[in-house]
C-alpha cells in the first residue's frame, strides 16, 4: 500500500468520523475503530476510497494494544494514530461518583496512552509518525460540571509532553488536539445547543470540519512535537463557572419567558 495509514478512535460517529472522512479526502488508508457502532462504521469504511474497521474495546487496554500491535505488523504505512474516542457522562464536583471516574480513567486516559506507546514502539512506516490526542478546551476552561471526565482529560493532555519528551530526537512528534463545543452533547435540545455553541470570544459557532482539518494539520508534523492545538473559537481562554450546557440553557429559560411575558 503505497497510501500513509491512520487510526482514529471512536471514527465511527460525531467528530471520529468528520475525522476518518477528512483523512481519506486527503489520499490516506483510514483504519475506522468502533467498539458498538460497527454498522455506522462498515458503512462509512465502504463509501471511502480506502478504508478498513476495526474493533476493541478500550476498557481492555491490554486487548487494545494486542490490536493495535497486529495492526502495526501488517499495516506497514501506519503513520498516525488519533485518540478521539472519550465517554462523557456527568458527576459534579461536589459529587464525584467513583465508577464513573473509573470509566472516565481508563477510557479517556489510560487506553489512550497506552495505545500511544504501542504505536510508537511497533508501527514501522519509515517516514515521520504522530500521535494525536484529543483532549478539551475543559484542560485551561475548568468548571465543576463532569468532573470524571474533565479530570481524565487533565490526565491525557499530561502525557502529551511526557511522550514528547520521552521520544525526543526519534522522529514520533506528539500533540494535542482540544475542541470546544461543538456538536450536541449529553441532554441538550436543539436551541440549546445553538446558544450553548457560540459561548466563546468569537461569538460564533465552531465547525467538526475545523477539528478535522486541525488534526490533519497535525498529522504533516510541523509542529514541534508537545503541542496543543484549541480549536475552540476562543472558548478556552475563558472563565466559565458550569458548563455551557448549563449556561445555555439558563440563556434559553431566560428567552422562553421573555416571550411568553411579552405576548
Amino acid at each position: 500500500m503505497t497510501r500513509p495509514a491512520v487510526l482514529i478512535t471512536g471514527g465511527a460517529t460525531r467528530i471520529g468520523a468528520m475525522m476518518v472522512r477528512r483523512f481519506a479526502d486527503a489520499g490516506w488508508h483510514v483504519v475506522i475503530h468502533y467498539r458498538t457502532s460497527g454498522a455506522a462504521a462498515e458503512a462509512l469504511a465502504a463509501a471511502l476510497p480506502s478504508a478498513e474497521t476495526i474493533a476493541f474495546d478500550l476498557a481492555d487496554d491490554a486487548a487494545a494494544v494486542a490490536s493495535v500491535m497486529q495492526l502495526a505488523a501488517r499495516l506497514p504505512g501506519w503513520r498516525c494514530l488519533i485518540n478521539s474516542a472519550s465517554v462523557f457522562d456527568y458527576d459534579g464536583g461536589a459529587d464525584l461518583d467513583p465508577a464513573t471516574n473509573r470509566t472516565a480513567m481508563q477510557i479517556n486516559a489510560l487506553a489512550p496512552a497506552r495505545l500511544a506507546q504501542a504505536f510508537i514502539a511497533h508501527s514501522a512506516s519509515p517516514a515521520a509518525r504522530c500521535v494525536i490526542h484529543v483532549t478539551d478546551m475543559k484542560i485551561e476552561n475548568t468548571n465543576p460540571d463532569f468532573f470524571s471526565y474533565t479530570m481524565s482529560k487533565h490526565a491525557l493532555a499530561a502525557t502529551i509532553g511526557m511522550l514528547a519528551k520521552g521520544h525526543q530526537g526519534s522522529g514520533v512528534r506528539v500533540y494535542g488536539l482540544a475542541p470546544g463545543a461543538i456538536l450536541a452533547s449529553h441532554d441538550q435540545h436543539e436551541a440549546e445547543t445553538e446558544i450553548s455553541h457560540r459561548l466563546n470570544l468569537l461569538g460564533r459557532k465552531t465547525g467538526a470540519d475545523e477539528i478535522a482539518d486541525a488534526a490533519l494539520f497535525l498529522a504533516s508534523g510541523v509542529l514541534a512535537s508537545g503541542q496543543t492545538l484549541f480549536i475552540d473559537s476562543g472558548q478556552h481562554l475563558l472563565d466559565q463557572p458550569r458548563d455551557v450546557i448549563w449556561l445555555a440553557r439558563e440563556q434559553a429559560q431566560a428567552l422562553a419567558q421573555a416571550r411568553g411575558a411579552s405576548l
